[in-house]
């Protein structure tokens, strides 16, 4: 990179991006082009194979092939003279990087970042690979070589490479719908669990993968959460013990940062010690929510105190001045991975004298953290709990809130000194699915812990999409940076933001959520449905304009995010059971159900998201409509203490914590006494917002809309939640 008061000697088209990502290129000697018209149409003019390269910008990797290969001269030399070269942000165009990542995986490499894929002048794969180094080593080929062997075979044995793309694109096009589409058998959820168990590692939490790296399963805990729940009470206890000795696991751990929170993209051993530092917003999101249900679960006041760290780093480091959320912190910083995390011995002595901890509670600190002199990673300090807190005090003699106060405070000044450090790169673009995935979550914390601070921090982020992320057409888009957004968004951008709002609707009761989220449940069945299956079946990855793909694809797994057809599953579910034309949303959900059969059969494990949605399909969670006295806020139901009149105020609060604790899969309506708004927005309200006592709370309790008697009482609703419809 240039210094910055050195005007760079090359500048290319990645200048006038929005992309971090994109601009960390823009003065490479590459002559880059942004994906989109200009460069495919010098492609097919000069008859020039195209150098799809895709990353991210926290990317290690993709760094390291920048200084090595993309910032050397002679490189860039071939480069321009033999390629079209394109740069792409995965994270802004997730649907480019699926069709090139599939194309790969058929060639039968193993995908990951940076991708770097050799097109035709007309975009189909020819073949790729991920990270080419410099020079040839290990049998390996230097990038310049393949370069050149590539560009050769298209000057002299042309048909050989367009063979391959033709194959590949023929494979790109195939459906991926079974032959079998019947609905699924409710034993393909036991079967989930049954791989789950299998790859569970019982030392050390998480589950086992196909290398040395373990990367969080916060979808599978849900998951196990959801089994746990609904089923018999033999496989409970094991289903639970693997979702708590898993969050303890990692919460103990180097992967998640214990100075300033927030949780790493993954582990590179398997005892959650080394992570690979850079933090995404949509792991903390799906780590959040697994805590949130954890706790309500379990009620163990821990998963809490977790949760609301995650919520205190995403606030602090996280967050725009607007209220949306950025989308990721770098590993790097100093262009060395984890230089910002990690401490020597010396330092952390250093800092804990200063900040007046007594000698002996530095002796402890210093065992409890693992800190030593000649450290645990490259000779520095990731700091992490190595025993449990509990078994910790044990052999200490501390009591938990002494010694917690201790921790807090050393806490408090290692972050004061870490803050001096030169940070790693915040990627701060606003992407709509993470985003919504983050709304989510903490618009589920709310409820739970009836905290009200959570909801409008989801609130406003909610109200910064809907402000600044659609088009003139009322069509989402899916990235917003520095005043500009742009780039129409994908299927999970809709599916996860509807959720989101429905979310938002059952912690705040606004009636405008509701609306929100049914408007978006239109627009995906007129721009995303596959009118081949009649619209009820799986939905593309983007819309039926997206005129710059060579193939429209269907994705159904869950990878760093839930997939978008299992959002789009538990979003028609949702609406279903709050009445909006129940039938067909459920018929569309069954859609989705049977088309990913097979994958719900056999990779339940990578389908645990669409397995949750297919588990509230087969039982779904009750149905309660709360109807308040006039004069209270539906909106303040969980966080107004004392509310309505002296002869009910005892019984909100006790309301609201039955409504808490409950799964976050509880379809709750609420509104005010006479409140005729809510009554026209929610079906589930219909001819109830006028029925309720004017000085009493009014619930109903119901299945399938079917509603037992109204009750006026928290232990009468809590009899109703054991009795016939019961919650799991």
């Amino acid at each position: 990179m240039a210094d910055a008061q050195t005007p760079p000697k090359h500048t290319n088209r990645l200048a006038q991006e929005k992309s971090p990502y994109l601009l960390q290129h823009a003065h490479n000697p590459v002559d880059w082009f942004p994906w989109g018209p200009e460069a495919f149409e010098k492609a097919r003019s000069e008859d020039k194979l195209i150098l799809l390269s895709i990353g991210y910008a926290t990317c290690h990797w993709c760094h390291v092939m920048e200084r090595e290969s993309f910032e050397n001269e002679a490189t860039a030399a071939v480069l321009n003279e033999k390629y079209v070269a394109i740069k792409v942000d995965r994270e802004e165009r997730p649907d480019v990087d699926q069709i090139y990542m599939k194309a790969l995986h058929a060639t039968g490499q193993q995908g990951g970042w940076p991708l770097n894929m050799f097109l035709t002048p007309d975009l189909l794969p020819i073949t790729g690979g991920t990270y080419f180094p410099p020079q040839a080593a290990h049998g390996r080929p230097s990038f310049t070589d393949v370069l050149n062997n590539i560009n050769q075979l298209w000057h002299t044995n042309r048909p050989k490479l367009t063979d391959s793309a033709g194959t590949l694109h023929a494979f790109l096009q195939q459906s991926d719908a079974p032959t079998d589409q019947s609905l699924p058998e409710a034993e393909v959820l036991d079967r989930t669990f049954a791989q789950y168990r299998g790859m569970y590692d019982s030392y050390r939490g998480g589950f086992a993968g196909n290398g040395a790296n373990k990367f969080p399963p916060s979808m599978g805990l849900v998951f196990l959460l959801e089994y746990y729940r609904r089923n018999s009470p033999k496989e409970n206890g094991e289903a639970l013990q693997m979702v708590e000795d898993t969050l303890d696991a990692m919460m103990r751990g180097g992967i998640y940062d214990q100075i300033g929170g927030g949780l790493s993209r993954y582990a590179t051993d398997h005892d959650w010690l080394v992570p690979h530092f850079e933090k995404m917003l949509y792991d903390n999101a799906l780590f959040l929510r697994a805590l949130v249900e954890c706790y309500r679960v379990t009620q163990n006041p821990r998963y809490k105190t977790w949760a609301l760290d995650v919520c205190q780093y995403v606030a602090r480091d996280m967050t725009a001045p607007e209220g949306a959320f950025y989308s990721a912190e770098d590993a790097d910083s100093e262009g060395e991975e984890g230089k910002f995390y990690v401490w020597s011995a010396a330092e952390i002595e250093e800092v804990l004298s200063e900040a007046g901890i007594d000698i002996e509670d530095r002796k402890l600190l210093v065992e409890f953290w693992d800190v030593s002199m000649r450290g645990n990673f490259e000779g520095k300090v990731i700091l992490n709990e190595r025993v449990t807190r509990d078994r910790f005090l044990a052999g200490c003699g501390k009591k938990a809130d002494e010694w917690n106060a201790v921790v807090e405070k050393a806490r408090a000044a290692l972050l004061e000194r870490r803050s001096k450090r030169v940070r790693p790169l915040r990627d701060d673009k606003i992407l709509t699915s993470w985003n919504a995935l983050f709304i989510s979550a903490l618009a589920q914390a709310a409820t739970a812990f009836q905290d009200r601070d959570l909801y409008e921090r989801a609130r406003r982020a909610a109200d910064f999409i809907r402000d600044h992320m659609h088009s003139s057409d009322g069509s989402l888009y899916r990235r917003y940076r520095e005043g500009e957004a742009g780039i129409a968004a994908t299927l999970p951008d809709y599916a996860l933001l509807a959720n989101a709002h429905l979310d938002l609707y059952r912690a705040g009761f606004d009636p405008a959520d509701f609306a929100r989220a049914r408007d978006l449940a239109g627009q995906i069945r007129e721009s995303f449905a596959d009118e081949k299956e009649g619209g009820r079946g799986a939905f593309f990855e983007t819309r039926a304009d997206s005129a710059d793909l060579i193939v429209r694809t269907i994705e159904t797994y869950d990878g760093v995010e839930p997939s978008g057809n299992a959002a789009t599953a538990r979003l028609f579910l949702t609406l279903a059971l709050y009445g909006e034309d129940p039938a067909e949303n459920r018929a569309q959900a069954e859609g989705i159900f049977r088309y990913c059969k097979s994958g719900l059969t056999e990779q339940g494990a990578s389908h645990s998201y669409l397995g949750v949605a297919f588990a509230a399909y087969l039982n779904p969670s009750a149905e309660v409509a709360v109807v308040l006295p006039k004069g209270v806020a539906a909106g303040e139901l969980f966080w107004q203490s004392t509310t309505g009149p002296d002869s009910n105020a005892g019984e909100l609060p006790g309301i609201a914590d039955l409504l808490s604790q409950a799964s976050g899969e509880l379809i709750t309506a609420a509104s005010t006494a006479g409140d005729t708004e809510s009554e026209a927005v929610v079906p589930l309200l219909e001819n109830r917002a006028t029925a309720g006592e004017d000085d009493k709370a009014t619930v109903y309790v119901c299945r399938n809309l079917s509603c037992e008697r109204p009750v006026h009482t928290a232990a009468d609703f809590q009899a109703l939640l054991k009795g016939p419809a019961k919650l799991n």
